[in-house]
């Protein structure tokens, strides 16, 4: 993550509760998505959760786009109707599909600590996708 980061930046990052996590497929087609996330300091991770889709997760739109493209951005906003409390947060790097191994056990820990919902669905460390976004570049900006 980047250091020059103002405090306000890192906090969104660590407290806010949905993000939007874009990908591309390896024509370049977008797809932008909302996610649950978690930030550690250094990584954004999201889970594939056992809410209903389509298909299964592993097949995911932004599964496979990662897999054919592994470039991806996340952004986490804060919305205002007094526009100098606007404020958002970029993240842009690699994206990688974590289906094993320690780190994605310790990605589960900390969405599962973040959000009670995936404790009572049964996000398990073993099974879940995980979605990590290391940051290469990071942008912000404030109304303030």
């Amino acid at each position: 993550m980047s250091p020059d980061l103002p405090p306000w930046a890192v906090e969104l990052l660590y407290q806010s509760r949905v993000a939007r996590l874009g990908t591309a497929d390896r024509t370049g087609r977008p797809l932008v998505v909302p996610v649950c996330y978690a930030f550690d300091g250094r990584t954004c991770v999201t889970a594939i959760d056992a809410k209903p889709k389509r298909v299964p997760g592993r097949r995911l739109r932004r599964v496979r786009n990662i897999e054919e493209n592994p470039r991806a951005a996340l952004v986490v906003d804060r919305y205002d109707e007094d526009w100098s409390g606007l404020r958002w947060v970029l993240v842009e790097g690699g994206a990688a599909v974590l289906t094993g191994g320690t780190e994605r056990a310790a990605a589960v820990d900390l969405l599962r600590e973040k959000y009670p919902q995936y404790r009572v669905m049964g996000l398990d460390r073993e099974g879940a996708t995980v979605i990590r976004v290391s940051a290469e570049r990071t942008l912000c900006w404030s109304g303030s």
